[in-house]
C-alpha cells in the first residue's frame, strides 16, 4: 500500500473545533464499494466540510492541500495526489483516515471519523471520486454536530407561520397565547390562572415605568369595572415619559453606556448623556426600530442630519478609551474590535469579534467577514489622536458640539486582515462589506457619490441591518421586548443567536413576533401592548399544580405561569426614593453624581480626587441619571448586579445574595429613606399607632396589612419604642424601623 507522507498535512489546529462525533450527521444508506454511483451532496460533501476543512480549507491548504473543489483534490498535496479513484486502497486520504492521522488527535483525544464516515470515502472512491461539475465545498455551507452553517436556523427568512388551534378558545386573547397554549395543551399542561389585579396592576407599572403605582392608582384600577379597563392601563402606561426612561435603561445596556473613559484617569467623555436622553426620547416617541438603526450608526451620513442624529451616533463613541496605550497601533484594532462587537451584539445577537483572529469555531463567519464589518468603521478616527478629544472626531468635523461619531476621511488606508489578529502579520486586503452568512443579501459596498463627505460606509451598513429580509434583526429586537416582560427570551441567550446559544422555546411564535413586527411598521410599543395583553403575560407566578408541572418543566420554558422577579438596581432605588416621598421625576438633563462612601474610595489610586457629589436635592433624581463612572460604579447598584459597562449587555446577571441584604439592613441609603418614608407616614396618619401601621403599608405595599399583619406591626412599634431612651422621637424611631422592615420585604423587592 502507497504512502505519501507530506501529501496530507497536519496543522497544529487541525479538528480543532470537532470534538468527537457519536452520531453521524448523515443518514446513511447500505453503501456499495464498487462503482455503484455515491449521492456526493448527501453522503461525501458533509463529511470533507465537517471533518476535513478545518484544515483543507482555502486559507488553512495544510500540506498544500485543498479539499474544496475537483481541481483542488486533483492537484493533491505536497507530496502528490491522494485519491486514486477507483481504488480506495491506494489513496493516501483514507490511508491516513483509517490509521486515525487524520483528523489528528486533538489534545491526545483521538478525532478519528466514524465507520460511516469511512465508509462514505470508500465508496466514493471506489466509485470513481466523481465530483459535480463546478461543486465548491464550504464549511459553512451546512449545519454539522459541532458548528453551524448557513442552514442555520436564526439565518433563515422570517416566515409568518399560521397560529396554531388550541382546544381551550377562551384563554386566547391574541395569537400569542394560541402559540403558548398549544405547547402547553401537547405537554399535558394546564395555564395558571390570571393575576389578580393588584398584582396586575404593579407587574405592569415597573415593567413599563419601572416604579410602583400608589395606593390611589391601585385602587382605582381595582374598582374599574370597564370590560376594557386592563388595556387602557397599558396604553396609559406606554405614553407616560417614565416609559422611555425605563426601556432606555435597557438599551444602554446593549449601548455600553458610561459617561466616563475607563483606565487609569478615566477621563469624562462630555455630553454622553446626551445619548442617553436622545435614546430616552426616540422610545418615547416610538421612533421606528429601523430609523432607530440608522440614526445610531449612520446618523451623521444620513440626508437629513441634525444634531439629534449626529448625539444618536454616540452609539459607536461610547466603548471605552485608552489615552496611553502600550502599543498605539495595536490599540487601534482593539477599539475597531469593541464597535463591531457592539453592534453585532446590539442589533444582530451574533458573536461576530470571535472571527478577529481566526474563522469563527461555531458559526458561519469567517474571518474576512470580521474585517469586512471593520472595515466600515475604518474610516473613522482609529489612529491615535490628540488626548482631548478622546479618541473621537472634533467638534467640527462633526459640526456640533457633541459627543458623535463620524468619518474623517473619504479615502481611507486599506485594512488588512490580521493573522491571528496581531497588527505585525498583516495578510489580505479586505473590502468593506456585510457578513456573508446570509448570502441573499451578500454585497460589496459600493464608493461614495462624489459630493458626499463620508464614505457612507456604516449607512449601508445599516441599511442591511434593515432589510426587511434580514433574518436576524427583527427576530433579535422581538426576542429582548418579550425576555424583559417574560423574565426570559424565547431565545434565553438574547445576545447569541449562533450555533452555541439555545434554539427558541418557541421558534413558530419568534417567527410570527418578527413578522407582526416588520407588518407593524416596526413600533415597539405595539409589540408591548400585543405581549402584555396576552393572557400569557397575566398569569400568576404560583400554579395551583406547581410541583407537577415543574417535574415536565422546571424552567417554565413552556411558559406556564408568570416569572416572579427581582426588581434590578435601578428600580429598586427608584421605588425606595417613590415610597419616602424624594423621587424628583424631572426627565432629562445631565446627570447628577451621587455620594460614595469613603470605604469604596479608598481602592481609588486617585483617592477620590474629582469626585464631588451633586447637591443632596438633584441626588434624589431617577437611577437612569446617575452619573456612570466606570472606575467607580456606586456600590448600591453593583450590589443589585448593575451591568459591566465595557460590554455589550443583553441580559443581567440576577442574584440573590447575602450583600444584597445587607445593604438594604445596614446601608445609609436605605436608612434615610426609611426615615423619610416614616415622616411621610405620620405626617399623613398622625401619632395614631394603628393609622400608622396602615398608612405604612398602603405607602410602601399599595395595600392595606392583613389582621395578622397589624398585630405583629403595632407589636413591633411597642418593642421598638422602648429601645429608645428619648421617649419624645421612640414613637416617630419606632415607624422609621417598620418602614425600613417594609422596604426590606420580599413583597418590596420582588415583582410577581
Amino acid at each position: 500500500m502507497r504512502r505519501t507522507d507530506g501529501g496530507i498535512g497536519h496543522g497544529p489546529g487541525c479538528g480543532r473545533a470537532l470534538g468527537s462525533i457519536a452520531v453521524m450527521v448523515l443518514t446513511l444508506a447500505p453503501l456499495a464499494v464498487g462503482g455503484d454511483e455515491v449521492d456526493f451532496d448527501r453522503r461525501v460533501s458533509p463529511v470533507l466540510a465537517m471533518r476535513c476543512l478545518e484544515c483543507h480549507g482555502v486559507n488553512t491548504a495544510s500540506g498544500g492541500l485543498v479539499l474544496t473543489s475537483a481541481e483542488s483534490l486533483a492537484r493533491g498535496g505536497d507530496a502528490g495526489e491522494v485519491v486514486v479513484a477507483g481504488k480506495p486502497e491506494e489513496s493516501a486520504l483514507l490511508e491516513r483516515v483509517i490509521a486515525d492521522e487524520m483528523p489528528p488527535k486533538r489534545q491526545g483525544q483521538s478525532q478519528k471519523l466514524s465507520e460511516p464516515e469511512i465508509q462514505a470515502l470508500r465508496a466514493w472512491i471506489a466509485a470513481g471520486a466523481k465530483w459535480p461539475k463546478g461543486r465548491v465545498i464550504d464549511r459553512d455551507e451546512r449545519t454539522t454536530s459541532v458548528r453551524g452553517g448557513r442552514d442555520w436556523w436564526s439565518l433563515q427568512p422570517i416566515a409568518r407561520p399560521t397560529p396554531p388551534s388550541p382546544r381551550r378558545t377562551d384563554w386566547v386573547k391574541n395569537p400569542i397565547d394560541a402559540f403558548v397554549l398549544a405547547k402547553l395543551e401537547s405537554a399535558g399542561i394546564d395555564p395558571a390562572p390570571q393575576s389578580d389585579r393588584r398584582v396586575l396592576i404593579r407587574r405592569a407599572y415597573f415593567d413599563l415605568v419601572g416604579l410602583p403605582p400608589t395606593i390611589e392608582e391601585v385602587d382605582a384600577f381595582v374598582k374599574d369595572s370597564r370590560p376594557d379597563a386592563y388595556e387602557r392601563l397599558i396604553a396609559r402606561l406606554l405614553e407616560s415619559p417614565h416609559y422611555g426612561e425605563r426601556w432606555g435603561r435597557f438599551w444602554l445596556d446593549l449601548a455600553r453606556f458610561a459617561e466616563t473613559s475607563g483606565y487609569e484617569r478615566d477621563q469624562e467623555k462630555p455630553g454622553a448623556w446626551k445619548y442617553r436622553d436622545w435614546v430616552v426620547k426616540s422610545l418615547n416617541d416610538d421612533k421606528p426600530y429601523d430609523r432607530f438603526v440608522l440614526e445610531q450608526l449612520a446618523g451623521d451620513e444620513l440626508p437629513d442630519r441634525d444634531e439629534q442624529t449626529v448625539v444618536a451616533t454616540g452609539f459607536l463613541r461610547l466603548g471605552t478609551w485608552n489615552d496611553e496605550p502600550n502599543d498605539p497601533q495595536d490599540y487601534k484594532y482593539e477599539r475597531l474590535e469593541d464597535m463591531v462587537h457592539a453592534t453585532t451584539t446590539a442589533f444582530l445577537g451574533m458573536t461576530v469579534k470571535c472571527a478577529r483572529c481566526h474563522d469563527h469555531k461555531f458559526d458561519p463567519i469567517p474571518q474576512t467577514d470580521y474585517y469586512r464589518i471593520a472595515a466600515t468603521f475604518w474610516p473613522g478616527p482609529i489612529e491615535p489622536r490628540e488626548r482631548e478629544l478622546l479618541g473621537g472626531p472634533s467638534s467640527k468635523e462633526l459640526d456640533y458640539d457633541v459627543l458623535g461619531w463620524t468619518d474623517v476621511t473619504r479615502t481611507p488606508s486599506d485594512l488588512h486582515l490580521l493573522k491571528k489578529g496581531e497588527h505585525t502579520r498583516p495578510g489580505q486586503v479586505v473590502a468593506p462589506g456585510v457578513l456573508s452568512m446570509i448570502p441573499d443579501l451578500d454585497r460589496p459596498i459600493p464608493p461614495p457619490p462624489a459630493d458626499a463627505k463620508t464614505t457612507r460606509r456604516r449607512l449601508t451598513l445599516a441599511e442591511w441591518i434593515n432589510d426587511p429580509r434580514h433574518p436576524l434583526a427583527a427576530r433579535v429586537y422581538v426576542n429582548r421586548i418579550w425576555q424583559h416582560h417574560f423574565g426570559r427570551g424565547l431565545v434565553s441567550t438574547s445576545d447569541n443567536f449562533g450555533f452555541t446559544g439555545q434554539k427558541p422555546s418557541h421558534p413558530e411564535l419568534l417567527d410570527w413576533l418578527a413578522a407582526e413586527f416588520l407588518q407593524g411598521g416596526r413600533k415597539s410599543k405595539r409589540m408591548h401592548y400585543l405581549m402584555m395583553t396576552s393572557s400569557a403575560y397575566q398569569q400568576a407566578s404560583s400554579h395551583p399544580e406547581q410541583e407537577s408541572n415543574a417535574q415536565k418543566d422546571a424552567d417554565n420554558r413552556l411558559i406556564w405561569h408568570g416569572t416572579r422577579q427581582r426588581q434590578d438596581a435601578e428600580a429598586l432605588r427608584d421605588a425606595i426614593l417613590a415610597v419616602s416621598g424624594r423621587l424628583d421625576l424631572r426627565v432629562g438633563g445631565p446627570s447628577f453624581k451621587p455620594v460614595v462612601s469613603a470605604e469604596a474610595l479608598e481602592g481609588l489610586s486617585m483617592k477620590g480626587g474629582g469626585i464631588v457629589p451633586s447637591p443632596p436635592e438633584e441626588q434624589n433624581r431617577r437611577s437612569l441619571y446617575m452619573y456612570s463612572r466606570r472606575g467607580l460604579l456606586a456600590p448600591l447598584m453593583t450590589t443589585f448586579d448593575f451591568c459591566d459597562t465595557t460590554l455589550p449587555c443583553g441580559q443581567r446577571d440576577v442574584s440573590v445574595v447575602a450583600p444584597q441584604a445587607l445593604a438594604l439592613l445596614n446601608g445609609d441609603f436605605a436608612h434615610e429613606q426609611s426615615d423619610a418614608t416614616a415622616r411621610r407616614v405620620g405626617a399623613i396618619a398622625g401619632r395614631d399607632a394603628s393609622a400608622r401601621v396602615r398608612t405604612a403599608w398602603r405607602i410602601v405595599l399599595a395595600r392595606d396589612p392583613s389582621a395578622a399583619e397589624a398585630t405583629a406591626a403595632l407589636r413591633h412599634l411597642d418593642q421598638q419604642k422602648r429601645q429608645f431612651p428619648d421617649a419624645s422621637k421612640a414613637d416617630d424611631l419606632a415607624l422609621a424601623s417598620l418602614c425600613h422592615v417594609l422596604i426590606n420585604s420580599n413583597e418590596f423587592v420582588f415583582v410577581d
